[in-house]
């Protein structure tokens, strides 16, 4: 499996409370389509598949949101994508492939969510690497 392309269609943060207090985060992935395409430029022995994604953080009670949909093409051997694709009929998805997409979706958007809650003052949604003194006991 390749990664033809990864773009985001809509980004989107609405902070709506400057109090963080009963903070609960709440992280959500969604998949709303997988299709075969064809691009012309594409000339390999894989089959090309798209996939509609979106990708949320939700501050609750009412904090903020972050809303990120975008679109994933994956180049794919012929024996897998009709699996998936025939999975996909029932709006189901392979473990091994689920596995793989949600991974690159958190991979790529996790990044930009950060960017986003960096620049609206919004707690990360995961928690920053930080460094200890080894000399002081705890």
């Amino acid at each position: 499996m390749k990664l033809i392309n990864f773009s985001f269609k809509k980004i989107s943060v609405e902070k709506t409370a400057d109090s963080y207090k009963k903070l609960n985060l709440n992280t959500k992935i969604n998949v709303s389509e997988i299709s075969p395409i064809t691009l012309e430029f594409f000339k390999g022995e894989e089959d090309l598949i798209k996939v509609k994604f979106s990708y949320i953080i939700d501050y609750a009670p009412d904090i903020a949101k972050i809303e990120l949909n975008g679109e994933i093409i994956l180049a794919i051997e012929k024996t897998l994508s009709k699996g998936i694709l025939e999975a996909w009929k029932e709006k189901k998805m392979t473990d091994d492939f689920k596995l793989i997409l949600f991974n690159l979706i958190l991979k790529k958007s996790t990044v930009k969510a950060l960017e986003l809650e960096e620049e609206m003052n919004l707690p990360l949604h995961i928690p920053s690497p930080t460094l200890k003194n080894p000399k002081k006991k705890e």
